[in-house]
């Protein structure tokens, strides 16, 4: 019952305004043992700043109704479709696609389902939002574009993974940031960031996580989506990362039978990787667009 209700809270954003939870040791013996049962509420995410640039909010029908920003530069060499982590949205992509405008390339930012302006308040961590990762790459393949470039990170980067395993989509090329190799190693990882022992609970969030959503969770692995990929890929890895390993983008990175480049940032984890490593992460971009 535990599993299931923490499993409920973690794949369903609340749309309610939450007061932040206070610190263990501030808590009554009552609230602690509510938090234990029910879990904790996470606020849905709420897009809290605009493009600086002229943009179009762009509406596209996937299995749920999803909201994008589409940007253009002139004389675009392509076009960049950019997809957000948990528990993120498009607004905090808009320093990335700054550096692809930069670059010469149109953006196209996406909220997936349950984050900004896009429909629900459920995310399945990458799997159903694989559906509307093909419905954006779509709509810029109907308007003509030949250079698609899609570039996620961490659910993000799994959405996508899954997207052209299972949905057959050719972009041109593929960047990935910290995707999570299986389900049940994410959420064991999560366990861990916590100093709470991962057996039997991970197990239990995983399989009732699934239930609720209705797909089988412990069959959610981008390591395996990976063998199905022939597209060219970039793979970035922050080295300090405490969610997901080292073995898990190594198995990635392995199973990729495609063109592949690997890069990684020592003193990164999981986080922007603009925020310490801008000058290393704009010149691995341009140099893998380029090539």
């Amino acid at each position: 019952m535990i599993a299931a209700f923490h499993a409920y809270k973690f794949t369903h954003f609340s749309s309610k305004e939450i007061v932040k939870t206070p610190h263990p040791s501030k808590l009554s013996l009552f609230q602690k043992i509510k938090l234990a049962i029910f879990g904790v509420d996470n606020p849905r995410p709420q897009n809290n700043k605009v493009p600086a640039q002229a943009f179009e909010t762009v509406r596209l029908q996937s299995n749920k109704e999803i909201e994008a920003w589409e940007i253009k530069t002139e004389e675009p060499k392509g076009t960049v479709i950019i997809f957000h982590g948990f528990g993120g949205h498009k607004s905090t992509m808009l320093d990335k696609s700054d550096v692809f405008l930069d670059l010469g390339y149109n953006v196209l930012l996406v909220d997936f389902m349950g984050s900004g302006g896009s429909e629900g308040n459920q995310t399945t961590i990458g799997y159903f939002e694989s559906d509307q990762v093909k419905s954006s790459y779509d709509y810029i393949k109907a308007k003509g574009e030949k250079n698609i470039i899609l570039f996620g990170t961490s659910m993000g980067a799994a959405a996508i993974m899954k997207s052209i395993s299972d949905h057959k989509i050719e972009p041109s090329k593929i960047i990935l940031e910290c995707p999570f190799g299986t389900m049940y190693e994410t959420v064991c990882a999560r366990f861990k960031s916590m100093g709470i022992p991962k057996f039997p609970m991970a197990g239990l969030l995983v399989f009732w996580g699934g239930i609720e959503n209705n797909f089988w969770a412990f069959g959610h692995n981008p390591a395996e989506y990976a063998k199905n990929i022939n597209t060219t890929t970039l793979l970035l890895y922050g080295e300090q990362d405490e969610r997901v390993s080292r073995k898990e983008i190594d198995d990635i990175f392995r199973n990729l039978p495609g063109k592949k480049k690997l890069e990684t940032y020592p003193l990164a984890g999981h986080e922007n990787y603009l925020t310490r490593n801008n000058e290393k992460w704009v010149t691995d971009i341009k140099g893998f667009l380029e090539e």
